[in-house]
């Protein structure tokens, strides 16, 4: 390389420092490593990372604590909401996190998850919807989308047997505790753009202690899909924003939250 070609070069793209300096585990196309991006800009942009504590629970998503150099606890199968309530209430002044797939959140935690929005919990949620189980096989999850095949529906889900997919950002949007919430998504520049401002007013929701807040991304799982990471972000597009349509669903983040 010359000289010339050298002083030429500008850096457009550097690793946030709170990111660990290490190859991701996840599989090609896999979108974790967007979240995980996304979140990192954001711990750095507000100076939250001294003061963070993330709450992961079990599947794709409890790795984040290898790449986020942050302070981190390990939650049983979907109560990672709970665990980030006691969090929060022994550390009012620490930001805590949570971080979780569909199968975590929508599924085994449910309850954990409503109730924490319902009570108004001061925690961020993340939640990564894949629309199935990506790390212990591939099963249905409770978002899974409508004829989409797994390995414990492997005709398609089926409305009659396995009823609609589950619409978490509407719901959490209806509990009384809940001061924002939000879906994005992470199959290209401008949706990823539109999902860190949306995770920005869930941080900022927690950070001037008005209430819970919430952002639904949605995610590609190629290998569970059975596709190449394109294909994944066009079905993305074409299958899952349909259903699952992206915007805001709650903000009172500009009211003064909800108590």
């Amino acid at each position: 390389m010359s000289a010339a070609t050298k002083e030429q070069e500008v850096l457009a793209f550097e690793r946030p420092e709170v990111m660990a300096d290490r190859a991701t585990h996840y599989c090609p196309g896999c979108h974790h490593g967007v979240a995980h991006r996304l979140v990192a800009e954001l711990l750095t942009e507000m100076e939250l990372v001294e003061k963070t504590i993330c709450v992961t629970a079990i599947g794709c998503s409890v790795f984040l604590y290898n790449y986020l150099l942050v302070d981190s606890v390990e939650a049983p199968h979907g109560r990672a909401p709970a665990v980030a309530t006691g969090v929060k209430r022994a550390r009012p002044d620490n930001f805590v996190l949570t971080y979780q797939g569909d199968g975590d959140l929508a599924s085994i935690g449910m309850a954990e998850i409503m109730h924490c929005a319902n009570r108004g919990e001061r925690v961020s949620v993340v939640f990564v919807n894949n629309t199935v189980y990506g790390m212990t096989g591939g099963q249905m999850a409770p978002t899974t989308l409508i004829g989409q095949k797994t390995t414990t529906c492997p005709g398609g889900r089926c409305r009659e047997h396995e009823g609609m997919p589950i619409k978490m950002a509407e719901i959490i949007a209806g509990l009384g505790g809940t001061v924002f919430s939000a879906r994005a998504a992470l199959n290209n520049v401008k949706n990823i753009r539109q999902a860190k401002k949306f995770l920005k007013t869930a941080f900022e929701v927690q950070t001037k202690g008005l209430g819970f807040g919430f952002v639904e991304l949605l995610s590609a799982c190629p290998t569970n899909w059975k596709m190449n990471p394109v294909k994944a972000n066009q079905r993305i597009e074409t299958e899952m924003i349909p259903y699952f349509p992206l915007g805001i669903y709650k903000d009172l983040s500009n009211e003064g939250g909800v108590c």
